[in-house]
């Protein structure tokens, strides 16, 4: 527990000084006093709830003012917070060849919408990294929760240049870290005509990626008819079965939800902080409304 605001438990010190005012009222003598005949009588009747009904009312009102003033310290205390470990990274092509119109409007527009379907059909929780490449990678973001900062990323990819699509892959790979057989679930989903031209054999980087026990699924985008370039339908598909992933067409693009359903979930905690000054706060009233009720109830006035 730790407290935002620790100089208002300086307040405390009321706690103490309430409990001496109140001993020194007890002691002081009535100004009035009143001759009663009957006072043994009486005192047989109220001994057995007097002394406990005495000391309830103002027992709370302490409770409450301690609690009070905790709650103005404004503390915190450490939770386990429930979080999504699982981690999708969608590596892009925007190479020159994703310019084509083969696939309406262009490939490299599929790829952005099948990306799209993606995040939208996918739980918000999910770790979703982001890669661009042409001659090279030039765009990594690493996994995060935050869709817009993705969708802004995947909005601005242009298509130009060569096709690095096995440096990519190890890019991909890269930004989940090392990782062994205990670690979260990840997978790589790979949006390209699969023609690669520069760079680390695809298929090479796909058993790194299966030994590291990351899945890479593939959407080949382009047709036989492509104006820039005929997509390699082949490659792509030996980087998905290398890797123990799954090759999808262009046309069944909409069913890269499935890889979320095969990734599976895994629910970890971290440790945050959280104020918790509002529970203080509410058991302070509930304290205060108490003593009042207690006292007005049994004693027919305040503490």
């Amino acid at each position: 527990m730790s407290f935002q605001s620790p100089l208002f438990l300086l307040g405390l010190a009321i706690v103490p000084l309430a409990l001496a005012a109140l001993a020194l009222a007890r002691r002081r003598p009535a100004r009035y006093v009143v001759r009663f005949p009957a006072t043994a009588t009486l005192a047989t009747i109220v001994a057995s709830h007097g002394a406990w009904r005495r000391r309830v009312p103002p027992a709370l009102l302490t409770l409450a003012l301690a609690v009070l003033v905790l709650a103005l310290a404004r503390p915190q205390a450490t939770v386990a917070v429930p979080v999504e470990r699982a981690s999708v990274v969608l590596v892009t092509d925007t190479s020159g060849s994703m310019e084509a119109t083969d696939v309406a409007p262009t490939r490299l527009a599929a790829a952005q919408a099948a990306a799209e379907r993606f995040l939208d059909r996918v739980p918000g929780a999910l770790q979703v990294g982001l890669v661009g490449y042409a001659d090279a990678p030039h765009t990594v973001l690493a996994p995060t929760q935050d869709r817009t900062e993705v969708r802004t990323t995947l909005e601005g990819l242009v298509a130009d240049g060569g096709t690095a699509t096995g440096n990519a892959l190890a890019s991909a790979l890269q930004t989940l870290g090392r990782r062994g057989k205990t670690s979260p679930p990840a997978a790589v989903v790979l949006l390209s005509d699969g023609a690669t031209t520069v760079g680390r054999d695809p298929l090479a980087v796909a058993r790194e990626a299966r030994a590291a026990h990351v899945p890479v699924f593939t959407v080949a985008l382009g047709t036989a008819d492509g104006i820039v370039e005929t997509p390699d339908s082949r490659a792509i598909w030996r980087s998905a079965s290398g890797s123990g992933g799954r090759a999808f067409a262009a046309e069944d693009a909409n069913a890269l939800d499935s890889v979320y359903e095969r990734l599976g979930s895994q629910i970890g905690t971290r440790r945050e902080r959280r104020e918790v000054s509002a529970g203080f706060a509410a058991a302070g009233l509930l304290l205060l409304a108490g003593a009042l009720g207690t006292s007005l109830r049994w004693r027919g006035r305040l503490p």
